[in-house]
């Protein structure tokens, strides 16, 4: 499974119910709006988020094109839930779930280095895809 950060609440009760667990386990700081108007902060954010969700959901998407040709997916779509781990206004987000490891064949399929491998080659190629697709401003020089 991949997940991706959602606005308007968890895709599945699965995807609930880990982003619950995940978002109890540590707290994560914000971004520093502190210095601007109220109202100009939560625009500024919501508009940050906005385009934050919509590239982690084509990152997400790349990855999933790419873990499919080695790996069974449990979902075929990206999940989205509110994980505090993926709230980064300014980067896209993915949080990647390659196997469970409760299941004993899940569990040595993570255990092999050549399985591991693969799995890392299918998210460096889903980067690369994503990236390809959509440079950084900075890198096609419209940055003022």
């Amino acid at each position: 499974s991949v997940f991706a950060l959602s606005q308007r609440g968890a895709s599945s009760a699965q995807a609930r119910w880990m982003a619950d667990k995940e978002n109890a386990a540590d707290l994560i700081g914000g971004v520093n709006l502190g210095s601007h108007d109220r109202q100009v902060a939560k625009v500024l954010l919501d508009l940050s988020t906005t385009a934050q969700i919509n590239d982690s959901l084509k990152v997400g998407s790349a990855f999933l094109d790419e873990i499919k040709k080695i790996n069974r997916l449990h979902k075929n779509s990206v999940e989205q839930a509110g994980f505090a781990v993926l709230k980064a206004p300014d980067i896209p987000s993915v949080l990647v779930e390659t196997a469970f490891i409760s299941n004993p064949q899940e569990e040595a399929l993570l255990r092999s280095t050549s399985h591991q491998d693969k799995l890392a080659q299918a998210m460096m190629t889903g980067i690369q895809r994503y990236f390809t697709a959509n440079p950084p401003l900075a890198r096609l020089g419209d940055v003022s």
